[in-house]
């Protein structure tokens, strides 16, 4: 009995149906990824370790506090941490590195209390930060220390690094949170309509006193400030793009 044309119809379409699954899975395996979503993540970073400010250079930071608290003095001396690693592009290149920052805090009565050491203007950080880091011998009270940044928008945010309840140099570390999906809100490191335009600001180190230990005299040192930062923007760069703030 020869086939008539709706059973070949019929035929053709169930064949169509039960293959069409197979063939659509191996089209969605071949061909529908796409290669751009990858390791985005990864292939559109460039994390790099860079030096903030290595405390060289005299009259650079300053110290400050509440008159009815006490006073503070801040200097540079020759010393830091045994073992410091230098920075990678840094090697061989005979940076100075010879001396560390100093704070004397001398209370006037015990209490709560805070003080702050700043630079004389805000240090930028290139590229896109992930983590900032110094070197800190905090002579092993359990004051806590605070650093002081400002986002791409001139907001002002304190990033907790950790007590200093330690005996010499430790380096402590601290994550730059991300900002929020809306580009607006939270630490805002670039804005995405100015490539050339991005990145935060330190203001400045906070440390809280501990008022069962803030009395007498206090010193701490600071060395090597540190971040990691995401380049990949910066070396990415439109060669024939304008500049604007004209």
């Amino acid at each position: 009995m020869k086939p008539t044309i709706r059973t070949i119809i019929f035929t053709s379409v169930l064949f169509g149906l039960l293959a069409g699954p197979a063939a659509f899975a191996q089209q969605q395996e071949v061909g529908a990824v796409d290669p751009y979503a990858i390791g985005i993540d990864s292939a559109q970073q460039q994390l790099k370790e860079i030096s903030v400010d290595k405390f060289e250079y005299d009259g650079n930071w300053t110290g400050g506090m509440s008159s009815d608290s006490g006073y503070i003095t801040a200097r540079l001396f020759e010393g830091g941490p045994l073992g410091k690693e230098a920075v990678p592009d840094e090697e061989g290149l005979d940076i100075p590195d010879r001396f560390v920052l100093g704070a004397r805090v001398d209370f006037l009565h015990r209490g709560h209390t805070s003080f702050t050491i700043v630079p004389s203007r805000p240090i930028p950080i290139e590229g896109i930060t992930k983590t900032i880091s110094v070197w800190v011998a905090g002579r092993n009270f359990n004051h806590e220390l605070t650093i002081l940044i400002q986002d791409f928008f001139g907001r002002y945010y304190e990033l907790y690094m950790g007590r200093l309840n330690f005996q010499g140099w430790k380096r402590l570390t601290v994550a730059v949170p991300p900002e929020a999906g809306d580009g607006r809100n939270g630490v805002v490191q670039r804005n995405y309509h100015y490539n050339n335009q991005m990145g935060i600001k330190v203001t400045g180190f906070r440390i809280d006193c501990d008022p069962a230990e803030a009395q007498g005299s206090y010193y701490v040192y600071f060395d090597d400030l540190r971040a990691v930062t995401d380049l990949f923007a910066e070396y990415n760069r439109d060669e024939d793009d304008m500049a604007d703030g004209w």
